[in-house]
């Protein structure tokens, strides 16, 4: 293979390269909107700092100093990520993950489900939005939601959307908890999510709204919130918020996800 600049660059250095960039950019995916982003990046400033030094200027002493500093730093990354070093290790060894990773599509009866499941969702979304009920829903994706479930009524039945509609009613006992759906089953309702309390967020989001993102920074779950006030729909994922979407916008979320 032709030379990168001054660098003999072969087919297998190339495959590394781009495996190595896959990784990373999977990483960040995971880490993004969560506080740990910014040190990642240090990190990979410092990776490539010491790329520069060590392996393609040659630079000795720099490289010798920088050589301790990453001995040293994969230890420290450890303990610093441990968090995220779990949830990535989990994502990664999920099974549905790998399902999407090798592009096994779902056969007709599949999809025909996965339609059954969103319905009941969209319905009564639309439906509290309408009368300003206000609710939590999240949906479950790679990463198990079990540790979170516990703090709330933990039972089993299919996802109905007068079931969803009759949970999040004002004078229910589980109003102001979330509700859990893994798979095709409703699991938990009044759980209590994880409030995010960053100080760039905006400071008109409700309670509501950053108990959403508090999950959504620290799981790939899914979470849809109604406002009580306004019956607005925004949905939290992977770290973001998205307010005031539509019905159809809400749809084209749950019709990716792994329902």
């Amino acid at each position: 293979m032709a030379d990168l600049w001054w660098l003999p660059l072969s087919i297998k250095d190339a495959i590394d390269i781009f495996i190595l960039a896959l990784f990373l950019r999977y990483a960040y995916n995971l880490l993004k909107g969560s506080g740990s982003k910014a040190l990642f990046m240090g990190f990979i400033a410092f990776f490539v700092l010491w790329a520069i030094v060590s392996q393609i200027l040659e630079m000795r002493l720099m490289g010798a100093l920088l050589d301790k500093f990453v001995n040293i730093g994969l230890l420290i990354l450890v303990i610093i990520f441990q968090e995220e070093i779990k949830k990535i290790l989990i994502s990664i060894g999920s099974a549905s993950h790998w399902q999407r990773f090798t592009g096994v599509l779902r056969d007709r009866n599949g999809q025909d489900k996965k339609i059954d499941n969103i319905a009941p969702i969209i319905l009564a979304c639309k439906n509290m939005a309408k009368k300003k009920v206000g609710a939590l829903i999240v949906i479950q994706q790679n990463l198990d939601l079990s540790p979170w479930m516990h703090a709330g009524e933990r039972f089993t039945c299919d996802i109905n959307s007068r079931i969803i509609e009759n949970i999040f009613f004002k004078n229910s006992p589980l109003h102001d908890g979330a509700m859990v759906i893994v798979g095709d089953k409703i699991k938990a309702a009044g759980v209590i999510l994880p409030v995010a309390n960053n100080a760039d967020l905006n400071k008109d989001l409700g309670l509501r709204h950053r108990a959403a993102l508090g999950l959504a920074l620290k799981t790939d779950g899914i979470v849809i919130i109604i406002s009580e006030e306004r019956g607005h729909i925004s949905v939290a994922h992977q770290g973001e918020i998205q307010m005031n979407i539509s019905i159809d916008q809400l749809q084209s979320v749950l019709e990716r996800s792994s329902l």
